[in-house]
């Protein structure tokens, strides 16, 4: 007779292909409200004494909830950098290796089990608003042709109510040439449009309500004098120094968005990275010939550009406007432009500033400076140098972090435990941060987009950034596959309506003391409590505060 080892665990657990289980606890039992996605974890691993070498298993749920509730394999994947050579004591594993990340379909509910490694399959959970509040139990089934193997129960209840809509801001970079380039299609077929929608809907149902929107291709993660394939949505013809402009892509993208739920969008960066010293790649029409007329070899500051960007933005804003677009729209000028750049960002600013005037400029940057001279009126500092900024109480202030936040502050690398992940949804709402960037929804390029990867077999950019860095989704073979660090980000976005939802009933004072109550100093992006413990304790706390209080 088969023998096989079950355990519920929460989804800020990672499930390593093991002999041994190193998690902190179990977890049996759980609250959500009726708009939320609840996770959580069952580990699996032939006993010992079995000596099959592959098992085939069918999983099973038997709830009175059952068709609101998903199962999928948690998938290992390879990365070579983990992390930096520097480091703080919150990592999990810093050895290259296999790492769990992907949420796989299971073919038919059934499994491959390997005897005596660990592996788990992700639960989630989600009433949509349909299910009668309750306390629900969810028995997770594993068995094979002639007897059931293994069992095990889990308790949701789903509390009354909803959580608020959620108001933060929130843009993962969607890099829309990385799907034409990994599915091969052509840019803006009908096929790469239907590929595009698909990634939108489950970045819009992870709660990522903003979107890069290239109206000319993104100058980001370029190498100088490299160019990335060509996504832009607007079509532009010259003649002499006059342009006109054809909108019917990006009118299809924005209707697109919007239906899925986008809420806002920001215009792809209008000078290249790290300085402002270029134009984007932007092609276009010229005597009835489809060419290159801007790009590297491009004077940001000279009169040729600035007068395009002159005809360029009076039209877009005017595109923006027909639409009622207006309160949505969000522009860039240069991304982590540094002090030595202030001069070129300076400059590039002037030549648009008047046209721009009613819209937010936002930028992710680190230096005061750049506040300081009023050259941006909304910058998005890391979360590593926000210190800044809230000393002196800069309004709507953002945030963002990438890999070169790999010590102190939350992030989501591989190698981080998923609480690193989690921690920022609490940092977010005690500082009131409206807005929250990240550059790498699906990049799956190599570093300065040398070369296209297959971000199944390489997870770190060719050993360029930590994994866990480029992008939160793979490519499937119809679409999205969306991974654990999504979903624990969620989780933070989660926590952040609940907590916005206790202020409404009981004030901000009331939620920082139920966050602070067990912690020696006071939450700050550098310092806060370390395990899993912490943050689903809280949070079924505030759980408990709402229900009582509503």
């Amino acid at each position: 007779m088969l023998q096989l080892e079950t355990v519920t665990l929460s989804s800020l657990e990672k499930i390593f292909l093991e002999k041994e289980l190193s998690v902190s606890s179990t977890l049996q039992k759980g609250s959500m409200f009726q708009n939320e996605i609840y996770s959580f974890q069952v580990a699996y691993k032939l006993s010992p004494e079995n000596t099959w070498g592959r098992t085939h298993v069918k999983v099973d749920v038997e709830s009175e909830i059952k068709d609101y509730i998903q199962v999928k394999s948690v998938g290992l994947v390879p990365s070579e950098l983990p992390c930096y050579p520097i480091i703080d004591d919150n990592y999990m594993r810093t050895e290259p290796g296999l790492f769990p990340d992907p949420l796989y379909d299971l073919w038919e509910r059934s499994l491959f089990i390997t005897s005596q490694y660990w592996r788990s399959l992700w639960i989630t959970v989600k009433p949509s608003q349909k299910v009668l509040p309750g306390t629900y139990p969810i028995k997770i089934i594993f068995k094979n042709e002639e007897e059931i193997l293994s069992s095990v129960i889990f308790e949701i209840t789903i509390l009354a109510g909803k959580l608020p809509k959620q108001k933060l801001i929130h843009t993962e970079w969607f890099h829309a040439d990385c799907i034409a380039d990994y599915y091969k299609v052509e840019v803006f077929s009908e096929k790469h449009w239907d590929l595009i929608e698909k990634f939108i809907k489950i970045a819009v149902e992870h709660g990522i309500n903003m979107i890069l929107t290239p109206v000319f291709t993104p100058p980001l993660d370029t190498a100088v004098g490299g160019e990335r394939t060509t996504v832009q949505l607007v079509e532009v013809t010259r003649e002499g120094n006059h342009y006109t402009f054809d909108f019917t892509k990006l009118k299809r993208w924005v209707e697109m968005c919007l239906h899925c739920g986008i809420e806002y969008f920001e215009i792809a960066h209008l000078f290249t990275q790290w300085g402002a010293k270029h134009a984007p790649k932007i092609m276009g029409y010229e005597q009835g010939q489809y060419k290159k007329l801007f790009g590297w070899g491009t004077d940001a500051a000279g009169e040729e550009y600035q007068t395009f960007l002159q005809q360029f933005l009076t039209q877009l804003v005017r595109f923006i406007e027909e639409h009622d677009l207006k309160e949505r729209c969000y522009f860039h000028i240069s991304d982590e432009p540094r002090q030595e750049h202030l001069e070129n960002y300076k400059k590039a600013l002037e030549g648009i500033a008047d046209i721009l005037k009613d819209y937010p400029i936002i930028d992710a940057l680190s230096d005061y400076d750049f506040y300081q001279h009023q050259l941006v009126k909304m910058p998005i500092p890391a979360n590593s140098s926000i210190e800044p900024f809230l000393e002196n109480q800069v309004p709507n202030l953002w945030t963002y972090y990438c890999c070169g936040q790999y010590a102190e502050v939350s992030n989501r690398f591989f190698s981080m435990p998923s609480a690193r992940n989690r921690i920022i949804g609490t940092q977010l709402y005690k500082y009131n941060i409206v807005g929250f960037l990240h550059w790498g929804y699906n990049f799956w390029n190599a570093q300065y987009s040398a070369f296209r990867i297959n971000p199944f077999q390489v997870t770190d950019s060719d050993r360029a950034f930590p994994s866990g860095d480029p992008f939160l989704v793979y490519p499937g073979e119809e679409g999205p596959i969306p991974s654990i660090r999504l979903l624990v980000l969620n989780e933070a976005l989660q926590d952040l309506r609940a907590m916005e939802y206790l202020e409404i009933l009981k004030g901000k004072e009331f939620v920082i003391r139920l966050i602070e109550e067990e912690l020696q100093e006071p939450l700050t992006f550098k310092k806060y409590p370390k395990d899993a413990h912490y943050l689903l304790n809280l949070r079924e706390k505030i759980n408990h505060a709402i229900v009582e209080n509503q």
